[in-house]
């Protein structure tokens, strides 16, 4: 996998059945399953900004962000959530999804509250990426 023949590391564009070679099934959907999680979230949170429920109200005003800005954050996860799913835009994805959950993490460290979740789900959205695309192991490799 890890030859310059590869067409997947030279940076040339990878057909599907490239992509399929250049990444073990097991990899591909082990990392397909992680991406879900971050999505998901990203997803139900957006969701729930637009639908502003009082506990969303409340939740912004506990964190000090005024209740008009749920519209243009739930539009801005939706924006980075698209980006991270489309494979040609993933690492530029995962690079937006990652400052939105650092964001995240730095707005409850200033409150006071627990900042573990939006912490592992930038974690876990580079490890899904890294599993399911080859150009970011060519990039990052861990063995030799």
């Amino acid at each position: 996998m890890e030859t310059a023949f590869n067409p997947a590391l030279r940076g040339a564009a990878i057909t599907p059945i490239e992509y399929e070679a250049t990444v073990s099934r097991k990899a591909l959907w082990a990392g397909r399953m992680i991406s879900a999680l971050p999505v998901l979230a990203l997803l139900i949170s957006a969701a729930m900004k637009f639908a502003k429920p009082a506990a969303v109200v409340e939740g912004f005003t506990k964190l000090g962000w005024a209740e008009r800005l749920a519209m243009p954050l739930g539009v801005l996860e939706l924006a980075v959530m698209v980006l991270y799913v489309i494979p040609r835009t993933a690492v530029l994805g995962a690079i937006l999804v990652t400052g939105y959950f650092g964001g995240a993490a730095a707005t409850h460290v200033r409150v006071g509250d627990p900042f573990i979740v939006p912490v592992l789900l930038g974690i876990l959205a580079w490890l899904g990426l890294y599993l399911r695309d080859p150009r970011l192991r060519a990039l990052l490799p861990l063995r030799r």
